[in-house]
């Protein structure tokens, strides 16, 4: 009941956009499939906890239509954002039992999945669009993630993303200092775990739909996030400062179920696998632009933005090195470097 309510909460909370233009009570209004999607004979239930709103997830949909159109109404696309299938643990366990046949799931919690696909939350690895860029396309970087989690009987086929990581908070951040003082939500991963445990930063570990009421109470005071989320969410409405820490680039992964796209006819893996590769590259340019456009949109409505002084990222990096070389155990030491020495500074 407890997980229940606080995917209902996520939705109330999230039906509440006005820049999403549904109505409040169909915060998916806007997304209703134009086809009727009974006639298929297959079907894909696509899971992610957050707001199509946001275009790593909206991705989610047009994928949805363009896999309708190229295999003739033969396999649907049932995507179902909004937390409406359960916090993201939850679906990772469905997702590996079949139950839900792929998942838009953020790389924090993916990392719960297998211990290679943490490797873009570390600090200061992937921690820019065009590292992130360099990392899809170099096949030494990108094959050892994308195979990672095969031995759990799940493909990962992709990523989108969401902006670069920093903290949203009820008081302003503009130092290290200040953010000693603050409670930060993180969300479900070992990484993420570590990475703040490093940092010495007092955080708490949260599912994502228990954060609206979590930072409306105080509970927290910080939020672990980008600005493309914390705007299109609404969290910017209690949050009103923004720390720029650019320390790692937000993903969604796209995984899939492989016993369950083994039995797909081929033709159909095909057109799968090839809209979502599409479809995957152009969110992954479209997410710049949303990065600016959502920045400039929460600044008008009164968010102050500050960037992280070097002497601090530096203080970050330093701190951070026990996290990089537990991880590099856990990842693979030559595949970590690979990466480091790959994507550079």
């Amino acid at each position: 009941m407890k997980k229940f309510s606080a995917a209902v909460l996520a939705v109330m909370m999230l039906a509440q956009v006005p820049a999403m233009g549904q109505a409040q009570d169909d915060p998916l209004a806007a997304w209703r499939p134009a086809f009727d999607p009974s006639g298929a004979k297959y079907t894909y239930i696509l899971s992610n906890v957050s707001h199509p709103g946001i275009d790593g997830i909206g991705v989610g949909y047009r994928i949805r239509d363009k896999v309708w159109e190229r295999s003739n109404g033969r396999l649907y696309v049932d995507f179902r954002p909004l937390a409406q299938l359960g916090g993201e643990r939850d679906v990772l366990q469905k997702l590996r039992l079949g139950a839900v046949q792929g998942m838009l799931c953020s790389s924090v919690a993916a990392a719960n999945l297998a211990d290679q696909l943490g490797v873009v939350n570390l600090p200061y690895v992937v921690d820019t669009f065009d590292k992130l860029d360099k990392f899809r396309a170099t096949p030494e970087l990108w094959e050892p993630f994308r195979d990672s989690a095969l031995r759990q009987g799940v493909m990962v086929t992709d990523i989108t993303g969401y902006g670069p990581y920093g903290w949203a908070t009820t008081t302003p951040v503009k130092t290290l200092a200040d953010a000693g003082r603050v409670n930060f939500r993180i969300a479900e991963a070992p990484v993420n775990t570590d990475i703040y445990r490093a940092w010495g930063l007092k955080f708490t570990v949260m599912p994502w739909p228990d954060v609206p009421q979590a930072l409306q109470t105080g509970v927290i005071s910080g939020l672990d996030h980008t600005p493309i989320v914390c705007n299109l969410t609404k969290k910017f409405d209690i949050a009103k400062h923004f720390t720029q820490v650019n320390y790692a680039q937000g993903l969604f992964v796209h995984l899939m179920n492989k016993r369950w796209f083994d039995g797909l006819p081929p033709e159909l893996q095909q057109v799968l696998l090839e809209t979502i590769a599409e479809e995957s590259a152009a969110s992954r340019v479209n997410t710049r632009r949303q990065q600016d456009e959502q920045i400039d949109a929460a600044k008008a409505n009164g968010v102050e933005f500050y960037p992280l002084a070097d002497e601090d990222r530096a203080q970050l990096i330093k701190q951070a090195e026990p996290v990089l070389a537990k991880w590099g155990e856990r990842i693979g030491a030559d595949y970590l470097e690979k990466v480091r020495t790959t994507l550079g500074d």
